[in-house]
């Protein structure tokens, strides 16, 4: 009797139970939104860690470390153009559609349920590597800035996360895809001080994260279907 509890009991936790750490790398194509009137994509790398309250409900530590570039110094009226060595951390919490509905009674659900916000706050170290300040086609305009600062932002990203389970149908590694608007405050991005808005960059990225440490004990609903 006893032994036919014990089975039945571990066949009821498949499912159910999660790692509640992750780690994780990723890659993003960068995009700025400053004072430079042309736009450059370019490269970034990701680093994060993740605590998971739930299967659905994530904080996520993460470092970006990679290169902004915007504008045209040749055919722009104002000249501007830069390149900046950038590195930002960030804390986010993310909140997935499957913490809040019933995916178990539909496929539409259950397709649905990794679909994620998130949001949080951070701060960005700036290192202007290359920039012009004056105009070519307009002899004397000249835009100021600094090459070197630090600024607070807030994150906004929106995103889906596939999930692989093991052979206990738990999420052993995960494949995030995401776009992350982050909201400067401040206007030192670009190296350019100009202007009543705020700097911003945009990034689209994917990754993958793999869980790490012990399983925790039952999430209140069957995670895979």
């Amino acid at each position: 009797m006893l032994v036919c509890m014990a089975v039945t009991t571990a066949k009821a936790q498949l499912g159910y139970s999660y790692s509640q750490y992750d780690v994780g790398v990723a890659a993003g194509i960068n995009t700025v939104h400053g004072d430079a009137e042309t736009f450059t994509t370019t490269p970034s790398v990701h680093f994060n860690f993740n605590y998971n309250v739930s299967p659905f409900v994530n904080y996520v530590f993460e470092i970006q470390a990679g290169q902004l570039k915007g504008g045209d110094s040749l055919t722009t009226v104002s000249g501007r153009q830069f390149s900046n060595s950038f590195t930002s951390v960030m804390a986010r919490v993310q909140v997935q559609a499957g913490e809040i509905i019933d995916y178990s009674q539909s496929q539409m659900g259950n397709a649905l349920k990794n679909f994620y916000i998130s949001t949080g706050i951070g701060f960005v170290i700036n290192h202007i590597t290359n920039i012009n300040r004056y105009s070519i086609l307009t002899p004397g305009f000249y835009t100021p800035g600094s090459n070197n600062s630090n600024e607070l932002l807030i994150p906004a990203r929106i995103g889906y996360e596939f999930k692989v389970f093991n052979k206990f149908d738990q999420p052993s590694f995960k494949i995030d895809l995401g776009y992350q608007y982050n909201f400067i405050l401040g206007d030192g991005l670009d190296g350019y001080t100009v202007g009543k808005n705020n700097d911003a960059y945009s990034q689209i990225t994917i990754g993958v994260k793999f869980a790490v440490g012990s399983s925790t004990p039952a999430y209140r609903k069957q995670i895979s279907f």
